[in-house]
């Protein structure tokens, strides 16, 4: 018999996996190895119900929904999110979400989550435009990890393909 998988933390639903941008990068730890980073981001509101206090209790909620994640002075734990790389293609997968959210890869990139496994996922509480170059996303990073606005965690990899 088939039941329903009913958990206490029901998955974002698809207005919320809508409103994320993504960005991914190769980089290093803090303790100098080399990993695969996923940058989650609210988009920019567009409505007046996206506030600032709105989108950071939405991308809090995110957090726990992944199972909770650390702060940066923390120690950062493997997260609920799943990674899954068809070819040269990445989702990241929510627990008890139906959909995932895709996420931009290049060949560095999805190697590194290829070989190691795993991609250090960072969810930042204040809105990023989905445009932001290079440039502006390490300036987010900058900014959000000197203010504490920043949450971490590790997203391990399903192999699909």
């Amino acid at each position: 018999m088939l039941t329903r998988n009913v958990s206490a933390l029901a998955g974002p639903d698809t207005g919320l996996l809508s409103s994320l941008g993504a960005w991914t990068w190769p980089g290093t730890s803090p303790d100098g190895q080399k990993v695969a980073h996923v940058l989650l981001a609210h988009r920019l509101g567009r409505t007046s119900h996206d506030t600032p206090e709105a989108i950071e209790a939405r991308m809090r909620h995110l957090a726990e929904i992944l199972g909770g994640l650390a702060q940066a002075q923390d120690s950062i734990p493997d997260t609920q999110g799943t990674l899954v790389t068809i070819g040269p293609r990445s989702l990241l997968k929510f627990p008890g979400a139906r959909w995932g959210l895709r996420l931009p890869a290049h060949h560095q990139w999805t190697r590194l989550v290829h070989d190691s496994g795993r991609a250090a996922l960072i969810v930042g509480l204040d809105p990023l435009a989905q445009w932001a170059d290079a440039v502006r996303v390490d300036a987010y990073l900058d900014a959000a990890l000197a203010a504490d606005r920043l949450l971490f965690g590790f997203a391990r990899t399903s192999r699909t393909g």
